[in-house]
């Protein structure tokens, strides 16, 4: 299909072939255009100027301006043109990668042409635009200005070697004289240029059974310790509690709404919708009849699963994740132990020589509570029959296939990252000084106490080439068990435990070989404009990087 646009240089109409110049505009039905040859508006001449109609046997190119230069590109590989979209930014990528993007349902990285060329930065405007080039994987250029689709004879096209530009002829493939309305165009060749700026891409699209080879070897699973617990740690009312972390199905934000059930008790907050299912809310706060308080950006909720039975339970801060050893672990007293109704916590955790006790509860125990009881039943009561039993029908296809993955979601600067959840060891609070250590290596912090273990500290903003930042309140330290070395990387904010469907979990766009070990696949929640980068644990330090940690753990 061919059209007209507004944009034409002088004395050439735009032409097009069948690429999409707005996702908006995809799916739109358009008015057959005319094109010269065809039916429809005559060939000769156009408001702007002269046509240049394509015969027969001739070459189509796409016209565009960087910097000062005028470019063609062989139509063949490009997909389609596009607004430039917003991106997500990526580490240890190339310099001149902007980011990458969402096209629809798929994961596309954009590329600066200016930053490759070296000219200096623009701010995008009305007139960028991004050209989808399929070169064994597809990327996004972005260019200042499409001009026209020119249809050009073969015998045109000049060599290169006798002209001296700005851009390095070996990645050109000829030049096309009077052309679009302009005196000379240079045709740049985008695959010699992906081999020659991005040398790592090529060789991984040439390459794609090492790459495969690589995620498959990260795949394993961390070390088990049976002599050790796992737990989700939360506050209510500044009292510290915790739920053993295979318990927990998911930790998430408090939604912006959640839909109230009339006549419900003090302790249900309601009901919201998690993933097209019904999940009834709890207040932890109400259960154990402490005063009320207002919820905020802290409060989060805990989604606990039973018997294909799912509730929220609400709390007002997610703290760490603990890894502690069972000897430490008391079983509640009998004297404090509650009758009839529940004994909500069961064992107590001791930490610090004793000085701090982590209450930890049983889910199961929690589901028999009157109150969670009552939640369930006014959810119920709430549906009809029909809803309920597509509900429940969800719960159990949920739980018997095992189509999700849950990953700890942190961020570093805007940008979101992800860590499988059985890699994360435990999630602590940066101490106020690390203890520095002489002769360690540059990237390492510091050094920290962890229960009488030397835990060395990295800063995952200095490891992935970020800038650093000063420390805050909301940063955490997440430990990792890296070929037996226990490391601990300092992120700004571990933001949720989350539940993604393995569909929505892809490889990611391969910028570089340390890129396409360390964040090798993307969660693309295009639902929700969300984009997690997932992060390779056992690939955050190198071979010789490992045996020096490990010398200063000792």
């Amino acid at each position: 299909m061919t059209k007209r646009t507004a944009r034409q240089d002088a004395g050439v109409e735009l032409l097009e072939k069948p690429f999409v110049e707005d996702r908006a505009e995809a799916d739109q039905p358009e008015e057959a255009p005319a094109t010269a040859g065809g039916p429809g508006e005559s060939a000769a001449t156009t408001p702007q100027g002269p046509q240049v109609g394509i015969q027969q046997g001739t070459q189509q190119f796409v016209t565009f301006l960087s910097g000062d230069e005028v470019f063609a590109a062989d139509m063949s590989p490009v997909k389609e043109i596009i607004r430039v979209p917003q991106v997500v930014r990526v580490p240890l990528a190339p310099t001149a990668l902007d980011g990458l993007a969402n096209l629809r349902g798929k994961v596309l990285p954009i590329i600066s042409l200016r930053r490759l060329f070296g000219f200096p930065d623009l701010e995008h405007d009305d007139a960028t635009r991004a050209l989808v080039i399929d070169v064994g994987q597809p990327l996004g250029f972005v260019v200042d200005r499409v001009s026209s689709v020119v249809g050009v004879d073969a015998a045109r096209i000049e060599d290169v070697k006798s002209i001296s530009t700005t851009v390095n002829t070996e990645v050109l493939s000829g030049l096309i004289k009077d052309a679009g309305g302009h005196a000379m165009v240079m045709v740049l060749d985008f695959v010699k240029l992906v081999q020659r700026e991005f040398s790592q891409i090529a060789a991984l699209t040439r390459n794609a059974a090492v790459a495969d080879a690589a995620e498959a070897q990260v795949q394993g699973d961390e070390e088990d310790n049976s002599d050790e617990l796992q737990l989700v740690s939360f506050s209510v009312e500044g009292q510290e509690y915790a739920i053993a972390i295979e318990e927990v199905q998911e930790i998430v934000q408090v939604p912006e709404e959640v839909i109230h059930v009339p006549h419900s008790e003090s302790h249900v907050l309601g009901v919201m919708t998690l993933r097209n299912r019904l999940l009834p809310l709890v207040r932890l706060r109400s259960i154990f009849r402490l005063p009320e308080s207002e919820l905020d950006e802290k409060s989060r909720i805990v989604v606990l699963t039973l018997n294909g039975v799912s509730v929220g339970v609400v709390v007002d801060a997610v703290s760490e994740v603990l890894r502690v050893s069972k000897s430490g672990v008391d079983a509640l007293p009998a004297l404090l132990a509650r009758e009839g109704n529940l004994a909500e916590v069961t064992s107590i955790c001791r930490l610090d020589n004793g000085k701090r006790l982590v209450s930890i509860m049983t889910p199961r125990n929690l589901f028999d509570h009157s109150a969670v009881r009552t939640a369930i039943g006014e959810v119920v009561k709430s549906v009809n029959e029909s809803q309920l039993e597509s509900t429940a029908d969800a719960n159990e296809a949920d739980e018997s296939l095992d189509d999700h993955e849950q990953v700890v979601v942190f961020h570093l600067d805007k940008e979101e990252f992800g860590a499988p959840i059985e890699s994360v060891q435990e999630i602590v609070r940066v101490p106020e000084a690390l203890v520095r250590v002489p002769q360690a290596p540059s990237y390492v912090e510091g050094v920290i106490n962890l229960r009488g273990t030397v835990l060395p500290v990295i800063d995952l903003r200095l490891r992935l080439g970020l800038p650093q930042v000063e420390r805050t309140d909301r940063q955490r330290i997440m430990v990792f068990l890296i070929s037996d070395v226990r490391t601990g990387f300092i992120v700004d904010q571990v933001a949720e435990v989350l539940k993604i469907p393995r569909a929505a979990i892809e490889p990611a766009p391969q910028l570089s070989s340390e890129q396409s070990l360390l964040l090798s696949r993307m969660a693309n929640l295009e639902k929700q404009k969300r984009m997690v980068q997932l992060l390779d644990p056992p690939h955050l330090m190198g071979k010789n990087e490992l045996q020096e940690l490990a010398s200063v753990a000792r």
